[in-house]
């Protein structure tokens, strides 16, 4: 079928071209093409309020993001060395801890100003926890963590040692 149309094209071709376009029809277009279009008016306020609000959305999201990676940053991600002191540290010192509880029944008094010097040096350890995913020279902070530490069990152990001698007084004078 479409060969019989484009027979009937090629045989009719001149009938086809016999109209021309008006002289005015080229004016016209003529016209169109030199006349300006006005530019769309971009509302500057509108995007400047769109760029406004996509900065402070980031800026929320990394005050909120960002810092909260930071704080999950531990003693071993700075030296693993350290970190098996820092357990075996804490392991010490509250397996101590356990046992000046025992003796807290019979010494209250003595037993809450040993739990006051050791509540100074937690406050401390968790102050260098606090500072250490932000400070420019964790080594030295973790460092001072594991010597805190270390300061809380020297304590804890003088602690047990003093209780001990003032139960093995009160036994020895009650007699």
């Amino acid at each position: 079928m479409s060969i019989k149309l484009e027979d009937f094209i090629k045989e009719n071709k001149k009938a086809f071209d016999t109209d021309m376009p008006s002289g005015m029809l080229w004016d016209r277009i003529d016209a169109e093409l030199n006349k300006k279009k006005p530019r769309p008016v971009i509302d500057l306020r509108l995007w400047a309020g769109v760029a406004a609000a996509v900065l402070v959305m980031l800026g929320i999201t990394f005050v909120y993001l960002l810092p909260a990676k930071q704080q999950h940053m531990t003693v071993a991600d700075v030296n693993p060395s350290y970190a098996q002191k820092q357990l075996r540290f804490a392991g010490l010192i509250e397996e101590k801890r356990d046992s000046l509880q025992i003796f807290a029944k019979a010494n209250p008094e003595l037993y809450h100003k040993f739990s006051a010097d050791l509540e100074k040096l937690e406050l401390a350890y968790d102050q260098l926890k606090k500072e250490l995913p932000a400070s420019p020279n964790q080594q030295l902070v973790v460092k001072a963590m594991v010597k805190n530490l270390e300061i809380q069990l020297q304590v804890v152990s003088q602690q047990l040692s003093i209780i001990n001698e003032v139960s093995q007084y009160k036994k020895e004078n009650s007699i």
